[in-house]
């Protein structure tokens, strides 16, 4: 827990320094920007408002006689204009732009010549937009202007070009702006950066909590506590997280169960093949181990019976053996069906014609019905023909002499149904469940030294279990015994 609250506590102060980082930066992005519109806007209502002070001067000021300049009669007018308004710079030009005079503070111009072409955008079509021309005491800076054409007999003699915002007047404004800026965002900008501040780290503070949760249960599960799951409220990306979290850990959970059912599938295999294939091999070494010893006693019809029992119990440990292995890899889920669309009525009557010498040496009749009709379905081939061989051979074991076998397909819906039926003895009902574990057979095991290995019926079930379906068993006793399954019906 102490880990898991360090890790958190971490997690906390890392996005808490992030988040004030960029809190910062997009204050300063705020700030900027808004006292570079403030600024626009400043500019573009001093140029409105003053729009016309250049053609009030022109109206007042007739620096042209005869298309000469008057600088007397100019420089005394500019002046009387600077001393009304001091915030501004009055510049005369000529029709190519040159500076021809000026009133400015101090005399400081640096520029011989303005642009023309701003002026000529000012005076040709003025809107609510911030027009910048030329400021001839600054190399490449530009200001806000008022601009007037002076004319005689529709000759252009020059321009009166008014910068609406002198050096002086730009320097104080900026002092007097910048320290009202300061002032209301140092106020303004300190609470709203606090109130965010705290606001995200409660923020953050409930977000590292939930983590914190998740972390602990996480530790758990880690050191082994396979039931540890996150509580699991409604909406919000750290409950999808605790969900996907709880569906992993199912899912790891269920597969170290499938681990440990392998594994005890496993000893169980080698249990089974170590005590049962004990009986077979005692048989075998013991008809060797008689012809060794008494070989020179006996008959060759003796020797030649003890080499067949001990040759019929090599075959009938070989069966074993396959079918153990067999069963496991079906149990294991190692084989997957290789499914395909067949005929099951001609793979029927086939496996009722290999059969056919067996039940008439038995004195035992084999029939079909429902066979008129095809009927395509979709399935393992191959593993089918091992179900209905292993319910054959198991009814042919279990039916007397002139008893009866019957193989039956039924249509039902989508599905068809198959049947095999037989007229032994049938099985008590309190039998039936047991009869598809490993070696049952009534209310005993079967031995090995017969002809059947018990595990016809535990593999009919586990190759039906792959396909999807199950294996069904009715029986009443003296009468006998059916066992049915389904199969998908498969559409030509």
């Amino acid at each position: 827990m102490k880990d898991s609250f360090l890790s958190s506590g971490n997690l906390f102060l890392k996005l808490s320094f992030i988040f004030l980082i960029l809190l910062l930066s997009v204050s300063g992005v705020y700030f900027y920007s808004s006292f570079s519109i403030a600024e626009k806007h400043f500019e573009e209502k001093n140029q409105k408002l003053n729009a016309d002070i250049a053609g009030h001067i022109a109206s007042e000021l007739k620096p042209f006689l005869n298309g000469t300049l008057k600088e007397e009669a100019a420089d005394e007018i500019m002046h009387s204009m600077m001393a009304v308004n001091p915030s501004i710079e009055v510049y005369l030009l000529d029709p190519d732009g040159n500076i021809l005079n000026y009133v400015a503070p101090y005399k400081k111009v640096v520029l011989d010549r303005v642009s023309l072409e701003p002026i000529e955008d000012f005076i040709a079509n003025y809107q609510d937009v911030a027009i910048l021309g030329d400021d001839p005491r600054k190399e490449g800076r530009q200001k806000v202007f008022s601009a007037k054409k002076v004319e005689e007999n529709g000759t252009t003699l020059g321009y009166i070009y008014v910068i609406l915002a002198s050096e002086e007047y730009d320097s104080a404004n900026e002092q007097l702006f910048g320290s009202y800026i300061l002032q209301l965002g140092t106020v303004y900008g300190l609470v709203t950066i606090v109130a965010a501040m705290l606001i995200g780290v409660l923020a953050i503070w409930l977000i590292t909590k939930n983590l914190n949760k998740i972390i602990y249960t996480v530790k758990k599960f880690q050191q082994g506590e396979m039931s540890a799951r996150i509580k699991v409220s409604s909406g919000g990306e750290i409950n999808k997280l605790a969900e996907a979290f709880n569906e992993m850990a199912d899912t790891i959970v269920g597969n170290i169960e499938n681990l440990k059912s392998m594994e005890n599938l496993r000893r169980e295999l080698v249990g089974n093949v170590s005590h049962d294939l004990r009986t077979p091999l005692a048989v075998i070494h013991g008809f060797i181990e008689t012809l060794i010893i008494k070989q020179d006693h006996l008959t060759n019809d003796e020797k030649t019976a003890y080499l067949s029992r001990a040759l019929t119990g090599t075959e009938r440990l070989k069966k074993l053996v396959e079918e153990l292995f067999e069963l496991s890899k079906l149990e294991a889920k190692q084989i997957k069906p290789s499914k395909e669309a067949f005929f099951i009525n001609e793979l029927m009557d086939d496996i009722a014609q290999k059969y056919k010498i067996l039940v008439e040496e038995k004195k035992i009749e084999i029939s079909a019905e429902g066979h008129d009709k095809p009927f395509m379905v979709y399935a393992d081939i191959s593993l089918i023909e091992r179900v209905l061989q292993n319910l054959i051979d198991n009814a042919i074991k279990f039916t007397p002499e002139n008893g009866k076998i019957k193989l039956q397909i039924n249509e039902k819906a989508q599905e068809v149904e198959i049947q095999v039926t037989d007229t032994g003895d049938g099985i008590p009902q309190d039998q039936v469940q047991f009869v598809f574990d490993r070696y049952h057979i009534g209310d005993k095991r079967i031995s090995l030294d017969t002809n059947s290995t018990g595990l016809g019926l535990a593999i009919v079930k586990r190759i039906l279990e792959i396909h999807d379906t199950s294996i069904d068993l009715k029986s009443k006793m003296g009468e006998g015994t059916t066992f049915s399954f389904v199969l998908p019906q498969h559409s030509v």
